[in-house]
């Protein structure tokens, strides 16, 4: 299974005895929408939905962190998803928050798993069917991680990236460009805009064509070279709270590029901290 599915291999798929499918859904604290609510309203059929502030760390105040190995084996085997499982994310808006369980998935060791390009809004452009409602229950799995530590980031590491100047990895921010660049707020509160010196911009928007699906592997490529990505150095990808940054792993999947590593507390961590650098480019 590649990791960029087509809505038409979905419908293909549907009702395979081995495939799950999810709504990752997960609105920024500036959007007055609830995702669990839009899924019980209209969701791909027999999907259920993701929750990433419940797979997440329950002991830290920054929002969905990595969980433990055992947490997250806990819940993906009570959602039913056990490690022969075929796992696909999609979201509500498009591709904005799937990428997040796909990687999620790939950081306990599943290598079966997807996002659907363009998510539930190309599903619905094409007319496709959709159900209402509550699912019927997840037939309990179990599922044994393997934690692969390589494709996580944490402070330390970014921090040292930071005192190296860049040499040692190449920060890459999909936030939008006014907040990376501090001339626009953060969206949450408290939190100065900005990014960590030595960072580079890439708005995980970038990535994708106007109907939200990705881009393709050459323009991706592209895209990153233009940051200074090319295969040669390492990448963390950063973004508000660690979702965004999951689109621009993938897209460096579908370039054939080395994927790096996800800094989970992202720049609502960095921004948060008194000890931590930022700069600006007003």
């Amino acid at each position: 299974m590649e990791d960029l599915v087509s809505t038409a291999w979905l419908a293909a798929e549907l009702g395979s005895p081995d495939l799950l499918v999810f709504d990752c859904t997960k609105y920024l604290p500036n959007e007055p929408l609830d995702g669990k609510a839009e899924f019980l309203r209209a969701h791909v059929p027999g999907a259920r939905y993701f929750d990433i502030d419940l797979f997440a760390d329950p002991d830290t105040d920054l929002p969905h962190m990595v969980p433990t190995p055992g947490r997250f084996a806990r819940l993906a085997g009570a959602a039913g998803i056990a490690n022969a499982s075929r796992v696909v994310f999609y979201d509500q808006k498009g591709l904005a928050s799937a990428a997040r369980g796909w990687w999620l998935m790939r950081l306990f060791g599943h290598e079966k798993a997807a996002v659907l390009d363009g998510g539930l809004p190309k599903w619905r452009a094409e007319g496709r069917p959709l159900e209402s409602g509550e699912p019927a229950p997840a037939r309990p799995a179990a599922f044994v991680p393997d934690f692969r530590a390589d494709r996580l980031a944490g402070i330390g590491d970014v921090k040292r990236v930071v005192r190296q100047g860049g040499g040692a990895a190449v920060i890459l921010d999909a936030r939008a460009k006014g907040r990376f660049d501090g001339t626009a707020p953060e969206i949450r509160p408290g939190i100065v805009s900005g990014h960590m010196p030595g960072a580079r911009n890439l708005p995980y928007t970038e990535l994708l064509n106007p109907d939200q699906t990705m881009k393709e592997p050459a323009a991706l490529r592209a895209l990153f070279a233009a940051r200074g990505v090319d295969g040669t150095v390492p990448v963390i990808t950063s973004c508000g709270s660690g979702v965004t940054a999951c689109i621009l792993t993938l897209g460096l999947v579908r370039a054939g590029l080395p994927e790096g590593a996800v800094y989970d507390g992202s720049w609502t961590e960095w921004g948060g901290r008194p000890e931590t650098p930022k700069a600006t480019n007003p």
